[in-house]
């Protein structure tokens, strides 16, 4: 963090934005409802969203309370992101300014916007970040929290300053703490030959992709990002990046991880599994990657299948948000094209530069 602040704000607050999870099984289908009601997800108009949202919730609802059910009856997400929050906060302390507050943002379950922005403006800060727990950029995600924050934030009177971290898919810290947890897994997976890894990464139709959200080409960065260090200390990895998670009729950008499962079996090749784009452990990683993924491995007879786990506080990761709030206090306003800071290539054209240029 050796970049020099252009303000030093007395009281900082630092909002982390994440999905949200149920807390327990009967907030299941409420929690699908606000999800599939967010315009950024289904695209329809009102009120044929508002019907679609109660039909597909009532759909999925027995389907993701079994999902839960297996976590003990609800997401662990929100005390995974708590963690986080008091880590960067303990980090940041008295570094970027002399009293700093950590909130937790959730999207499609509590605290929710409304609620987060109530307590902040309670707080009375002299300077905001916001800051998405999402390394990746996707309208989807930091996109859709962003705009919801902004829309609690002026309903409750929130009159701060603030600036925006929209995305990290290649920060030093984000990086170093992959490769290491990753480095841990590796032995365990040569006992059964030579790993392939799988970088798994939530999936998106294509067509949100094809009209210009950056996601898919930030994953490709991080995972560049990762290989280029691993090759580095040990020589070429035989590697794949893979998206799962799939729903619904739509045609999804891919691989898709059960393909490279596949891949991997035909090839009798052990495989580390590193969830590239989720940087906490919720319903996707300690049931689809640990339970449905595993149980397929060893039914297509895969010789090892080794999960590395998200970098949750590893001091790599917390040392690297840290970094983007205290360049983020460095610089004036929203990142733009004119700050340098745009990493998408043009035909993104969902980049967040390109909406507050």
């Amino acid at each position: 963090m050796a970049t020099e602040l252009k303000s030093s704000p007395q009281r900082l607050a630092v909002v982390l934005f994440n999905l949200g999870g149920p807390d327990c099984l009967e907030a299941v289908e409420p929690f699908l409802f606000n999800l599939f009601s967010d315009p950024a997800i289904i695209g329809a108009p009102q009120p044929l969203r508002y019907v679609l949202a109660k039909l597909i919730s009532r759909r999925r609802g027995p389907i993701a309370r079994d999902i839960y059910a297996q976590l003990g009856g609800g997401s662990p997400l929100l005390e995974q992101t708590t963690r986080q929050s008091e880590a960067l906060q303990a980090r940041l302390q008295n570094v970027a300014a002399p009293e700093v507050r950590v909130f937790v943002c959730m999207r499609y379950w509590h605290p929710l916007s409304s609620e987060t922005a109530a307590a902040v403006r309670q707080f009375d800060p002299d300077q905001v970040i916001l800051l998405p727990l999402y390394p990746q950029f996707s309208t989807t995600t930091s996109g859709s929290s962003l705009k919801d924050w902004r829309r609690a934030a002026k309903r409750e009177g929130l009159t701060a300053p603030s600036r925006t971290v929209c995305c990290y898919p290649a920060e030093q810290g984000l990086l170093d703490a992959q490769v290491r947890l990753i480095k841990a897994r590796l032995e365990e997976a040569r006992e059964a030959g030579n790993p392939r890894i799988l970088f798994s990464a939530h999936g998106l139709p294509k067509k949100i992709v094809a009209g210009g959200d950056p996601y898919q080409r930030q994953v490709e960065m991080t995972v560049d990002g990762v290989v280029e260090k691993l090759t580095a200390d040990l020589g070429p990895v035989d590697h794949a990046v893979c998206y799962q998670s799939r729903v619904g009729p739509l045609e999804w950008i891919g691989p898709a991880t059960e393909e490279e499962l596949e891949r991997a079996a035909n090839d009798q090749v052990p495989v580390v599994v590193v969830p590239v784009a989720f940087v906490s452990e919720h319903s996707e990683t300690l049931v689809e990657l640990d339970i449905e993924y595993r149980e397929k491995a060893a039914e297509l007879g895969i010789p090892a299948y080794v999960r590395v786990e998200a970098v949750g506080i590893a001091a790599e990761f917390v040392e690297g948000l840290a970094g983007l709030v205290v360049d983020a206090l460095s610089r004036d306003g929203a990142p733009s094209p004119r700050d340098g800071l745009r990493i998408c290539p043009p035909a993104c054209s969902q980049c967040i530069c390109d909406a507050v240029a």
